[in-house]
């Protein structure tokens, strides 16, 4: 048999649904029947998919009266959670207008602080003001002080240096001042009596041309003195000028003597290079003349009437001699073998001896043009070095 089972489903709703687990039944069967599997007296229940809540509703059995009193059960529920959530609300609105007035409160605060902050700024700036004021007048009346003070004190030196001067003046006329008490002790009572020819009025004219030729001397003095001032001044320049003249001459004469120590360092080297050059010289010398001589006889072998007379000719142009006549032999010479050979080819095709004995002439020719060619390098080479050794 199956066997049924309810299990309650958990999900957004609750609801119960019917579970039916099959099992085979451990039947032994001992003989054949048909129909075996098919059982008798079993009461088949219809199989409950829907949820508890649509039970009622779905089913044809259910009482309005049931129906109605369930939808009286909802609506209690809905009714209740309509006023707990009026009182939630209710709630909310409370505290929001709690919330509301404390904001109002705090932004009168606010601005409140705002306005005094406003003024505490505006009361600084003012202050500020009136500082940047009362210190732009303190430094200006400080100034017209400081301008004071220095005229002040100008005119103390000046005063100070004209006090000195009276001083001086007065020690300078006290002398005069000291005769002039002693004459009039030591005068008679009636000398304004005697008229020009009193010996006061001598004396006082003797004393104005004293005086006179005494202040020329002093304007002479102060000239010569001028002029000693202007001529020390131009001897000390001449001084200076001479000792940076005198340091100016011994720097150049100090490089003017190292220059003249290396010249004769050079000097001495190259003395020594010439004296170890001198026996090379000497073997170049006798090789060059060796070559000079070979050349010569290789001039008078290879003679040609258009160049001249050998005594005549230089070098160069003995070496163009050598070089023509060279070239003259071996063009000659290619032109007979090149007309032996057409000869040989014509006469004797089938000969083979010959064709040898024209190959090792041709051989012979090769190595006589070759060593021709390499005499005229070497003869190029010798005029090269001539030609350095002239210069």
């Amino acid at each position: 048999m199956a066997e049924r089972g309810l299990v309650l489903v958990t999900g957004d709703k609750p609801r119960y649904e019917l579970d039916l687990d099959i099992r085979r039944r451990n039947v032994f069967v001992t003989q054949l029947e048909d129909g075996r599997d098919e059982e008798e007296n079993v009461t088949h229940l219809p199989i409950i998919k829907e949820a508890a809540s649509k039970i009622l509703d779905i089913s044809k059995n259910t009482l309005q009266s049931t129906l109605v009193l369930k939808k009286e059960v909802e609506y209690d529920q809905v009714s209740q959670e309509l006023r707990a959530k009026k009182q939630e609300f209710s709630d909310r609105m409370q505290a929001l207008d709690q919330r509301k007035e404390e904001f109002s409160q705090k932004q009168i605060e606010y601005t409140e602080k705002a306005t005094k902050f406003e003024k505490f700024l505006q009361d600084g700036d003012v202050r500020r003001r009136r500082a940047v004021l009362r210190y732009q007048t303190e430094s200006r009346h400080n100034e017209l002080r400081d301008v004071e003070i220095k005229n002040l004190t100008n005119q103390l030196e000046e005063k100070k240096i004209r006090q000195q001067k009276l001083h001086e003046m007065m020690k300078k006329f006290k002398i005069f001042e000291d005769f002039l008490l002693k004459t009039v002790d030591n005068v008679p009572e009636n000398y304004l009596e005697f008229g020009v020819d009193s010996p006061v009025k001598a004396i006082i004219r003797r004393h104005e041309t004293l005086s006179h030729t005494n202040e020329s001397l002093v304007n002479n003095l102060t000239v010569l003195a001028d002029e000693q001032e202007t001529k020390q001044h131009e001897l000390e320049t001449l001084q200076q000028q001479h000792d940076t003249l005198k340091l100016m001459m011994t720097s150049e004469l100090s490089q003017l003597q190292t220059d003249y120590d290396k010249l004769l360092e050079k000097n001495k080297q190259l003395e020594l290079k010439f004296n170890l050059n001198k026996g090379q010289f000497r073997n170049q010398s006798v090789e060059v003349g060796s070559l000079f001589l070979a050349i010569s006889n290789l001039a008078e072998q290879c003679r040609l009437k258009h160049f001249g007379s050998l005594n005549e000719s230089g070098l160069l142009q003995k070496l163009e001699m050598v070089k023509e006549f060279i070239l003259d032999k071996t063009h000659i010479e290619k032109l007979a073998l090149h007309l032996s050979e057409e000869r040989s080819s014509i006469c004797n095709p089938y000969d083979q001896a010959p064709k040898e004995k024209k190959r090792n002439n041709k051989h012979l020719l090769k190595n006589k043009v070759s060593t021709i060619t390499n005499n005229q390098e070497n003869m190029n080479s010798n005029n090269y070095r001539i030609s350095v050794i002239e210069a």
